[in-house]
């Protein structure tokens, strides 16, 4: 997998010129969309397929802070997968030093909110998320 990379933009700053805590989760969802589609499952394949995958859980740790104009490179990874659940890690770097890491985690759904067997129901998107463990 390529790591997805993030330009942060001045308008993710603080007045401090940090970049503001909020858009770490943000750009983990951007990696997330880049990963999919890495993997052959870009987002409106998956949905032409019937399947939603909110975020049930979220969480980063900050360990160093970016700025304006600094290159944020996120390595994204599947973490756990069952047959209903998936958890995406990932790791951010900047410079080659670690900025912070994060997981998701993501139920599967149909287009009516009731949940489904993604092993079961969609065996090869299943089997793209698995051969990427």
């Amino acid at each position: 997998m390529t790591p997805y990379l993030h330009k942060v933009n001045y308008y993710e700053t603080d007045k401090m010129g940090i970049t503001h805590h909020s858009n770490y989760i943000r750009f983990m969802e951007e990696a997330r969309v880049d990963f999919l589609s890495q993997i052959g499952f870009p987002f409106d394949k998956i949905e032409e397929k019937g399947i939603v995958s909110p975020v049930i859980r979220v969480e980063y740790n900050y360990r160093k802070t970016t700025t304006f104009a600094d290159t944020i490179s996120i390595v994204v990874k599947v973490e756990k997968l069952t047959p209903v659940k998936l958890t995406l890690s990932y790791e951010l770097s900047c410079n080659g030093e670690n900025c912070g890491t994060g997981k998701s985690e993501h139920c599967f759904l149909n287009l009516q909110g009731r949940p489904i067997i993604v092993e079961k129901d969609h065996p090869d998107f299943f089997n793209a998320l698995k051969n990427n463990m």
